[in-house]
């Protein structure tokens, strides 16, 4: 059975948690349903709630064993789900700079090579994007966005690389992310941000939440050098 937003797939997790499938595959109305639940869920937690942790499709909710059960948590999240809305979760918009400079963007001119495009239209696409943030992954801060333009989208690179600088804006396939720490990555450099991901605050660590939206704006290499200080 394939899990679809009208008819999720419920999982048990080991002894404590429960996984809501609505999809198989990156999709938009799949994801957003993952968005209403997780808000469904924190208006209206069940006994025993501690944690829900969205992804692209689906949703892991954690819950205390000693309080509560699978059969218990799963009751309580179809009841969520019969009470529909029709509008997306809104997120907070959020702003990253982007600098597309030759030494901090190493995979610009190969991306324009193999799209057919110039750089400063692979720039301009990039730019024009509409990207969300799906989840978190790999590493702290790594916000997986969706919305990279079909022009621009290629697969991974067919080996990773090292050392690759925080801060760095990387593509693939229709995602793009902003690394936050020194990391190898099979993805395509395109530009690096001086925006900073990981906030240095307990209580809100990083500057997205699942469900915001963000745009990219470009900025010199002198304003980045600035930013950067």
């Amino acid at each position: 059975m394939i899990p679809t937003p009208d008819a999720p797939i419920f999982r048990p997790i080991a002894e404590r948690a429960v996984l809501v499938e609505f999809g198989a595959a990156l999709d938009q109305a799949a994801h957003t349903s993952v968005l209403r639940l997780d808000q469904a869920l924190a208006a209206n937690p069940c006994a025993g709630f501690c944690e829900a942790v969205p992804a692209f499709v689906n949703l892991l909710v954690e819950f205390d064993p000693l309080t509560t059960d699978h059969a218990t948590v799963t009751a309580h999240l179809c009841r969520l789900l019969t009470t529909k809305t029709t509008t997306r979760p809104a997120g907070n918009e959020r702003e990253v700079l982007v600098c597309y400079d030759p030494a901090l963007s190493p995979d610009l001119a190969v991306v324009a090579q193999q799209t057919g495009l110039t750089a400063e239209a692979v720039i301009s696409a990039h730019l024009s994007g509409d990207y969300a943030v799906f989840m978190y992954g790999f590493a702290p801060g790594y916000a997986y966005l969706g919305g990279v333009p079909a022009v621009i989208q290629l697969d991974r690179k067919p080996s990773a690389v090292r050392g690759v600088a925080a801060g760095s804006v990387l593509i693939a396939g229709p995602q793009c992310l902003v690394t936050t720490l020194l990391m190898p990555t099979g993805w395509w450099i395109i530009g690096r941000s001086p925006t900073p991901i990981l906030t240095g605050d307990a209580v809100r660590p990083f500057l997205f939440d699942v469900g915001d939206t963000v745009c990219f704006r470009r900025i010199t290499r002198a304003e980045f050098d600035r930013a950067s200080r």
